[in-house]
């Protein structure tokens, strides 16, 4: 019996090795020649081993290579299926095929986030692991096979089976309105700002926008035009706060701030008695009537020192003539002589 759990266990290695070695097939559409380098790319930094000379084993340096890789066959691809296309074009193309989530839905379909090695990760949900150990098995792929394995995995695995390039291609994402709806929907205030605009060697226009949100700095963007380099600004600030925590953490602090700012009241309420003071010294305050008379609404006769004249009213004096002095004085040497 004891012998038998000896075969066992001796039998048991090899058989999780043929089982990778099955699974990498079913993947790749072939069978790799050094299976550590496959291992290796599929070993997240969570549970890295460490090598003779003491150095950690993860899948870190397999992606900056296969991130290179991917660049130049996608870039490869993409320049001979698009003939005519300008560079623009090419390259936007080319981010939509090697961006993380792209990547991280090719290897949850193709069943590469299932074989990734992590301790304290849900590889199944978490599309940026998944990405990062796609790009390292290009990486291995690369070391393995060389460069010219690396282009027909992509293109007869990865673009003639699961990618339809036409559509990736002709798809455009509006970041922007994502943007815009994400902070609708949280109700925080975002704006863009023109950086600057310059032109490039070919004398083109070039735009630099920057994304605000509750003026926080949001990520920049650029482009030959004013909705492209928002478009691109909306695209890194979505980024950043699906991957930075406390970047939305700031945004939502900077809101309630404000929030209680506004709520807040300019003055302190107002005094009712002090109201009631104020609006008694408008009131012109009428004579009471006496007792034994009905409060009847007579109007007042006016006295004469308050009747309106125009006895003040008087014009300026002016000289009197010769011939009116003359008069005066026979008017009243007459009435002497009368008298």
């Amino acid at each position: 019996m004891w012998v038998n759990d000896i075969i066992d266990r001796i039998k048991l290695p090899f058989r999780k090795e043929k089982e990778l070695f099955s699974a990498l097939y079913a993947i790749l559409g072939f069978y790799p020649h050094d299976i550590t380098l496959y291992k290796q790319a599929l070993l997240h930094k969570s549970a890295a081993k460490r090598n003779a000379k003491g150095r950690p084993l993860n899948n870190e340096r397999l992606e900056f290579l296969g991130d290179a890789i991917l660049d130049a066959v996608v870039g490869d691809i993409v320049f001979r299926h698009f003939e005519g296309k300008r560079e623009g074009f090419l390259t936007n193309t080319r981010s939509k095929l090697v961006s993380r989530d792209t990547l991280g839905k090719l290897a949850k379909e193709m069943g590469i986030a299932e074989l990734i090695k992590s301790e304290g990760h849900n590889t199944s949900h978490n599309s940026y692991m998944s990405g990062n150990a796609f790009e390292a098995l290009v990486g291995a792929i690369y070391l393995d096979r060389g460069y010219d394995a690396c282009m027909r995995f992509m293109e007869k695995r990865i673009l003639s089976q699961l990618i339809n390039i036409d559509k990736v291609a002709y798809k455009e994402v509006n970041f922007k309105s994502k943007l815009l709806e994400w902070s609708q929907k949280n109700r925080v205030k975002m704006e863009f700002r023109e950086l600057k605009q310059e032109r490039d060697e070919n004398k083109s226009p070039f735009f630099t926008t920057q994304v605000f949100i509750e003026g926080l700095e949001g990520c920049v963007g650029t482009g030959y035009s004013k909705k492209e380099s928002q478009q691109n600004a909306s695209k890194e600030t979505l980024q950043r706060l699906r991957r930075e925590p406390q970047f939305i953490d700031a945004v939502f602090a900077a809101k309630a701030d404000r929030t209680k700012m506004e709520e807040e009241p300019v003055m302190a309420a107002p005094d009712i008695d002090k109201l009631q003071e104020d609006q008694q010294n408008f009131i012109i305050e009428q004579d009471k009537p006496e007792e034994n008379v009905q409060s009847v609404a007579v109007p007042q006769q006016q006295t004469k020192e308050d009747e309106f004249t125009l006895d003040d009213i008087t014009a300026t004096p002016r000289e009197k003539t010769r011939e009116e002095i003359i008069a005066e004085a026979e008017a009243a040497a007459f009435a002497e002589m009368e008298g």
